[in-house]
């Protein structure tokens, strides 16, 4: 067994076929196809079914997913060591995330690194349960976990990255009777879009309501979360969601309010005891630093009069363009379309 067949394996997978695979390392089917049952040889077992033209995962294939990740891992954080490279120039991260923040906060961190990073290629796994973001990064499927805290231990190592706090959202029109905070227990009868049953979010604003001695009247459930916004924006009820997406949402003509009790879960990373390779650390490390800027930039808007949510929207505002600005100047895509202009 070698680097190179656990290569071609895992391409297998993440490809889902052979022909796709070999598209994508751009080498010839039949080589890729001789080095993965080379590998099955040298295990002695067979890590895919052939059915039809397809390739199905046998139980070995599955448990040789997780470790094979790490061996690459591994691999390459050993060789960026010994090249002792300062930037980040190439790797990829595995990432499992609840699949309630990898809109919020996940997608914008994931964004502000590659903007400054790339080369560097994220991979993200969503699951709806802690236990199933934990178990991915134990089996090594996974370098890191986005997900809330605490969480059960069992040998990982976990950090706390920021508080994710949660809002009302009102369709446009409408809340102007309302105070700028909205006490909880003042929601009874309040018609809410939710998400589906048994995610963290859910549960956790379901029970928030129920301490408060309010009964959640769910007027609208969407299996996916990315309606619930234009649900609401078309006035089919009103939804608690954390404070970035309402205030893009508030963009967008919507109403926002303050809630009290303050709704807020500490968001944060899990990972393997032990060194990360070279790019999860800095994604953790610039991570840090652009929340650290975040949040002194709001209380700075804060300290000079505005409301949370007035300043919220400033500093998103401000950041979203410095963010273009900043991919403008070093996205391949970028460069693509000057080219591109340039032909022309």
């Amino acid at each position: 067994m070698d680097i190179r067949q656990l290569e071609y394996f895992l391409a297998v997978v993440d490809n889902g076929g052979v022909n796709r695979a070999a598209a994508a390392l751009r080498v010839a089917q039949p080589s890729l196809s001789q080095a993965v049952r080379k590998l099955e040889k040298d295990l002695r077992t067979e890590l895919f079914f052939r059915v039809g033209r397809g390739l199905v995962l046998a139980p070995a294939g599955e448990a040789l997913v997780g470790p094979a990740r790490q061996i690459l891992r591994d691999v390459d954080s050993a060789l960026q060591a010994v090249r002792e490279v300062r930037d980040v120039e190439r790797g990829r991260i595995d990432i499992a995330a609840l699949s309630d923040l990898s809109t919020d906060p996940l997608s914008v961190w994931a964004a502000n690194f590659r903007v400054k990073n790339p080369n560097v290629s994220l991979r993200i796994e969503e699951r709806d349960h802690i236990s199933d973001v934990v178990e991915l990064v134990k089996s090594g499927a996974c370098e890191l976990g986005v997900t809330m805290l605490p969480v059960p231990r069992e040998g990982l190592a976990d950090e706390f990255l920021t508080p994710q706090r949660f809002v009302l959202l009102l369709p446009p029109g409408t809340g102007s009777e309302l105070p700028e905070t909205v006490s909880l227990g003042s929601m009874s009868g309040l018609p809410l879009v939710m998400g589906k049953r048994n995610t963290t979010t859910r549960d956790y604003v379901e029970a928030m309501l129920r301490e408060n001695g309010v009964q959640p009247r769910v007027a609208v459930e969407v299996p996916q979360r990315g309606a619930v916004v234009p649900m609401v924006l078309s006035g089919a009820g009103a939804a608690i969601v954390s404070m970035r997406v309402a205030i893009e949402a508030r963009q967008r003509g919507a109403a926002v309010r303050e809630i009290e009790p303050r709704l807020q879960r500490r968001i944060g990373v899990v990972h393997r005891p032990g060194r990360l390779t070279a790019a999860a650390a800095v994604f953790l490390a610039e991570t840090k630093a652009d929340l650290a800027s975040w949040d002194r930039a709001v209380e700075r808007r804060t300290a000079s009069g505005l409301s949370r949510i007035e300043a919220t929207g400033h500093v998103m505002s401000a950041m979203e363009k410095r963010q273009l600005d900043g991919f403008r100047k070093r996205s391949p895509i970028a460069r693509e379309e000057r080219r591109s202009d340039l032909d022309r």
